[in-house]
Order: structure tokens, then sequence, then C-alpha cells
């Protein structure tokens, strides 16, 4: 039986989600196959490798969109990228939107706050 479970997401750049992974510890990587429960798989264009034993496949949902899939159970993806990937989208937003700002020739600057969001403050140059 297969655990696995696809959320539709907004994702738009592999880069950008490559990088929020990059700062969560974990690697956005291809050629490879997510792991779930009980040595289930699932194939990804891309695969989010996590450090415990599951993984997240990211696969086209759209033309220009990819959604995630991934084994939340027993909450090993939550403790790595926040519940329903919480963490993860939250620091994609921020690289997606630094990234835009700064190909447009704006400043960026970026505040962690204590409830654990993140403040982007992009400006003229």
């Amino acid at each position: 039986m297969s655990h696995f479970t696809t959320i539709q997401t907004q994702i738009r750049d592999l880069d950008a989600l490559a990088e929020a992974c990059r700062e969560l510890g974990v690697e956005l990587t291809t050629g490879v196959t997510a792991r779930g429960f009980a040595g289930n798989t699932r194939e990804g264009e891309a695969v989010i490798k996590l450090n415990g034993p599951y993984d997240i496949a990211v696969n086209k949902a759209t033309e220009d969109t990819y959604g995630l899939t991934c084994d939340w159970w027993n909450g090993h993806v939550a403790k790595e990228v926040g519940e329903n990937y919480g963490k993860l989208l939250q620091l994609y937003g921020v690289y997606k939107a630094s990234r835009e700002a700064r190909k447009r020739g704006y400043s960026v600057r970026r505040q962690s706050l204590k409830d654990g969001s993140i403040k982007l403050a992009i400006g003229g140059v």
C-alpha cells in the first residue's frame, strides 16, 4: 500500500527551489527515485533528497508548475520541510522573489522574525 500524496503548488523555478533546499540542508537532485514507507518509491523529474528515510518527488503538474509528492507517514518529511511543506515553500518564495527583484535591478534585504517568518525589504537601486 502506497502512502504517497501529491500537493499541487506554484513551483515554477527549480533553481529557486534548489536554493531553498540547500538552506534546509537537503538537496534537489535528478536521476534518483523518491523513497517512501515500506520500500515504496516514486519517480520524479527531480527529487528532494531528505536526510531521513523518505524523499519528495517533484513532477510537472501543468505546463509551467510542479507538484510535490511524498509519503507523510510518521512525520519524517514534516520534520525537515515543515507541515504541508511550509518551511520549504516559504523559503522557495523568498528565493523566487529575491531572484526576480535582483533581475529587475532592485536590492533585497532579508530579516528572520521571531515567529519564524521571513521579511523581505525590496528597494530601488
